[in-house]
């Protein structure tokens, strides 16, 4: 397994981390047997980076992962999870939610602690709260090791949350689709330069990018000049470039273990000829032609003086047809745009203003575009489900806050 470092702590971390939220399931939670099987199979293979989250398989992960890393894997991890921001009402509950983590993983503490899926309101809400005050506390008291975010909004906003607090990482989505949205290169490159270490999710879309591909695309990986899964050239894409970190991988199987550690093996930075560079680049815009809108992500429309994320609405709307991916694509949308995990940004919002118009070098007409992704991601029921989801969080919170202190009532007898 190859490594790379950590500019600020100067920490090795294997180019090849563990995506915590694919885990195999048996009746609608873990197969605990195959799951610890297949995680410490690809711990003893170098995989040392484990990335989960509160909510991944349905709050799961976590206690999951406490019982996976016994006999000894615990010590030999670097373990990541994330604050549910979303949860947090108070400064208190920042304690609290890290400190039931902490029960959870059945660790005294977290090598890298991320605020999840943070944005421009939310991040601006946790600064109010004390987050900074809360990070640095629990960084002295050995609680967390390491601090950073996760991220899905624009660059703008990106390189704000990167100036407002001396991280040690951040988390972002990034391939050879997205090489231009959300962060993208320019925040990778930024992050870089202020000294973060970037770690990157969704390196295959979901695995999406790891399936036979359309015609067009599979005649080009077919013209190269060396044979590679289509998983493979997209992951030696991202480890070809020295920015990048580490890629997780959220592997739910031995053979997909085997192939991700057999690249990582070999992906140095810059190992990839001119040739195979172009290759990726040609299927790349190959895949981006298939695209129902043609947005780059370039965020010359942003900001929308509405609130508008309107990148991100394009880019769901054209996952849905790119790869059928329609129910994850409708839920991603719910709690990202529809104001549950932070500020309000869907398509409905747009109020046909026209002040994007200009600014599009695709001469994509935004506002009536945007009245597509409305119709396709929001449907009759988008502000009910919205609705609900939100009601609901609180009651989450106060479950979660009871067992807590349940939880420090039986340690401190």
């Amino acid at each position: 397994m190859l490594y790379r470092t950590v500019p600020r702590t100067q920490e090795k971390v294997p180019i090849l981390g563990f995506g915590c939220m694919r885990f195999p399931e048996k009746n609608g939670v873990i197969d605990e047997e195959r799951s610890i099987y297949l995680l410490r199979y690809a711990i003893d293979k170098g995989v040392t980076y484990l990335d989960t989250a509160w909510p991944y398989h349905h709050g799961q992960s976590e206690t999951f992962l406490g019982k996976a890393l016994s006999d000894g894997y615990r010590e030999k991890v670097q373990l990541a999870t994330k604050l549910p921001h979303w949860l947090v009402k108070t400064r208190e509950d920042m304690d609290t939610f890290l400190n039931l983590q902490l029960s959870r993983l059945n660790t005294n503490h977290i090598d890298y602690y991320l605020i999840h899926s943070i944005g421009q309101e939310s991040w601006e809400r946790m600064k109010k709260l004390g987050i900074l005050e809360f990070l640095d506390l629990a960084k002295r008291d050995g609680r967390i090791r390491n601090t950073g975010f996760s991220f899905h909004e624009d660059t703008r906003t990106f390189k704000k949350i990167v100036d407002d607090y001396n991280w040690e990482c951040c988390l972002i989505q990034y391939n050879i689709l997205d090489e231009l949205s959300q962060a993208g290169r320019d925040g990778l490159y930024y992050a870089t330069q202020k000294d973060l270490a970037v770690f990157i999710m969704e390196p295959l879309r979901g695995g999406k990018l790891a399936q036979i591909p359309p015609p067009d695309i599979t005649k080009i990986l077919e013209e190269a000049p060396v044979e590679r899964t289509p998983a493979e050239w997209a992951l030696r894409w991202l480890w070809d470039q020295p920015e990048v970190t580490m890629v997780l991988s959220g592997m739910n199987d031995i053979s997909q273990v085997d192939e991700n550690c057999s690249i990582a093996n070999v992906a140095y930075p810059g190992s990839l000829t001119q040739d195979e560079q172009d290759l990726i680049t040609k299927v790349s815009e190959t895949w981006r032609s298939l695209m129902k809108i043609p947005c780059t992500g370039c965020q010359y429309c942003m900001p929308c003086p509405f609130g508008v994320n309107i990148p991100s609405c394009f880019e769901m709307y054209n996952n849905v047809y790119m790869f059928g991916d329609t129910w994850r694509t409708n839920a991603v949308y719910a709690a990202r745009l529809g104001g549950v995990m932070s500020g309000i940004a869907h398509a409905s919002v747009c109020t046909e203003c026209g002040s994007c118009m200009s600014s599009c070098p695709q001469g994509i007409v935004i506002p009536e575009r945007l009245k597509d992704v409305s119709a396709r991601l929001e449907g009759p029921f988008f502000h009910l489900i919205v609705f609900s989801a939100k009601l609901t969080l609180p009651i989450i919170r106060y479950v979660e806050l009871f067992k807590n202190r349940r939880l420090n009532r039986i340690m401190n007898k």
